[in-house]
């Protein structure tokens, strides 16, 4: 799956998060949908079976880019920015 492709505004500080385990680096002031896309990384995985989701509306009217945090709290990936060392969970835990 292709994910977003970053243009401009390269200059913003480096922000280090972890996705399923995986180190990623996203931009100061990303939303965390941007970075997982922007890093080739999914949103979620459907939890009907029917795959990968990777947003949708992109405004969080859609339900379709709910992740979880390490610490269990659910967020919209589009609608939240991203924080250094944040732990993002694209799957339920026993899935990883």
């Amino acid at each position: 799956m292709s994910g977003f492709v970053r243009l401009d505004e390269r200059q913003r500080a480096p922000v280090h998060l972890t996705v399923d385990g995986r180190r990623i680096t996203a931009l100061e002031g990303d939303t965390l949908l941007v970075a997982l896309r922007v890093n080739d990384e999914v949103a979620r995985q459907s939890e009907f079976g029917d795959g990968p989701r990777a947003g949708f509306c992109m405004m969080g009217a859609c339900q379709d880019c709910w992740v979880t945090l390490a610490d269990g709290r659910r967020m919209r990936a589009c609608t939240t920015v991203v924080e250094n060392d944040m732990a993002v969970l694209t799957r339920w835990p026993e899935e990883l």
